[in-house]
């Protein structure tokens, strides 16, 4: 009889509830950052009115990253970036080498970009927009390749570093997203428009090591990251690379990451100086800094994770001979896109249907669903997700693992404007997303989400 007592005992104590403390302190975590600053003057990304290359550096960029390992051993790593977004290609090339270097699955790798317009040309996914000679896309490519060697070398440090860490997670808020775009008799225009939908939601992820110590600071906020515009020559990471370089300030011992959310279709208000984006900078990382003083919640394991790349379908594209009279628009973007779909169509006898669409999710136990969305997502995505789902336990990303357009809604589709359609020129798609974009990639986000499961 005593056997049988002492059994059911333990039987009852193994299915009790894991107190919050002890399941959340079951992690390792480790942090690691490269300067990725160009040496020499090269192409800045992000706005076609740029008509030369860079002229120093106003603030240095980085590559920054998170590694984590939960209880069971499963390891994950998020690496941000003062990039303008990871390219499809250069993407590929990192996850490969994680994988075969790290042994580190595709699906727990993000790759989140801040989307600083004061950063360099990547690869040749914009190059509709930028006018360079073969010498300066020479000067590309090499740099493409420099940055992917770092990038690797940066998550193979964030693993290395793996120590015993507790992670916590909350909100707080920063104001100077503003929507940018207003409708007119003229159609949709990009101008402040304080009537538009906007997130001024900060979420954030602390990472703590022995005796409560700060180590990590993972944060993010759904707004362009363009306060400085085309007529600015200097390497810097814009308000997200200055609230990282506040909040390391603040705190000397810590990393801080920023992770860029759905904010294709808001701009920082006011903008178009250095001195304001330190402004914003410091507005943002004074928010982060406020929650980090109050109590966030634990997060727990185990983290569950989920890929998928499916088709998302472009609407029907013109024909060849509509292409062909585009060459002589007077609009010069119009006349290069107009031979790129040439070229392809001479190539391949058809212009593409659809686009390979990489979509990601990480689940924390049930504390925690993080999202990590491609392209340049406008925010009636986040805003729709955090119904569906619950705002106060979800974390959505956008500018991860693939720039390559933007992700309109179907509001934003059909009343069209730069993010609606006119921005997949300077991309080099082949016209707008069909209005099938937002359905399927919400649907695919929830069958992800429950992929990722709970425990």
């Amino acid at each position: 009889m005593t056997t049988i007592r002492i059994s059911l005992a333990l039987l009852v104590m193994a299915t009790l509830p894991t107190p919050l403390h002890a399941a959340s302190g079951s992690w390792k975590a480790g942090v690691a950052k490269v300067r990725i600053t160009p040496e020499k003057a090269m192409g800045m990304a992000g706005y076609a009115a740029r008509k030369h290359a860079s002229e120093g550096t106003l603030e240095d960029i980085y590559v920054k990253a998170l590694a984590l390992e939960d209880q069971s051993g499963r390891r994950a790593v998020l690496v941000t970036s003062d990039l303008l977004g990871f390219p499809a290609d250069s993407a590929r090339r990192v996850a490969d080498r994680a994988q075969k270097d790290y042994h580190l699955p595709r699906d727990r790798l993000v790759l989140n970009s801040s989307h600083t317009h004061a950063g360099p040309v990547l690869s040749r996914t914009l190059s509709v927009a930028y006018d360079m000679n073969d010498a300066d896309w020479a000067a590309v490519e090499s740099y493409t390749r420099e940055l992917d060697d770092k990038v690797v070398s940066v998550i193979g440090a964030a693993l290395k570093d793996l120590k015993p860490a507790q992670l916590s997670f909350g909100h707080s808020e920063a104001g100077f997203a503003m929507n940018r775009r207003a409708k007119t008799e003229k159609g949709v225009v990009m101008t402040p428009n304080t009537a538009g939908p906007v997130d001024h939601d900060v979420p954030i992820l602390r990472v703590e090591g022995k005796k409560g110590a700060l180590r990590g600071i993972v944060f993010g906020y759904a707004c362009h990251n363009t306060t400085l515009g085309g007529d600015f020559y200097q390497f810097n990471g814009d308000y997200a690379g200055f609230a990282q370089e506040w909040l390391e300030r603040r705190h000397p011992d810590a990393l801080a990451l920023f992770v860029a959310g759905c904010g294709a279709d808001a701009n920082p208000n006011p903008r178009g100086t250095p001195e304001l984006a330190r402004q914003h900078g410091e507005e943002l990382g004074t928010a982060v800094d406020k929650a980090l003083a109050e109590k966030l919640a634990p997060i727990r394991g185990p983290l569950k994770s989920a890929w998928d790349q499916f088709p998302v379908a472009f609407a029907p594209s013109p024909g060849r001979e509509e292409w062909e009279k585009r060459l002589q628009d007077p609009n010069i973007y119009i006349q290069r896109h107009a031979r790129m779909m040439l070229d392809i169509l001479n190539r391949d006898g058809r212009l593409p249907a659809e686009y390979p669409y990489p979509l990601q999710v990480w689940r924390f136990d049930n504390d925690l669903t993080f999202i990590a969305m491609a392209g340049e997502v406008v925010v009636d995505y986040d805003l729709r997700l955090k119904k569906e789902l619950g705002a106060d336990r979800l974390w959505v990303a956008g500018y991860s693992n693939d720039v390559f357009a933007y992700i309109p809604s179907v509001r934003i589709l059909q009343e069209g404007g730069y993010e609606g359609g006119g921005a997949m020129i300077y991309y080099g798609q082949p016209g707008p997303f069909a209005p099938s974009v937002e359905e399927m990639i919400i649907g695919k986000i929830h069958e992800l989400v429950k992929r990722a499961g709970s425990r």
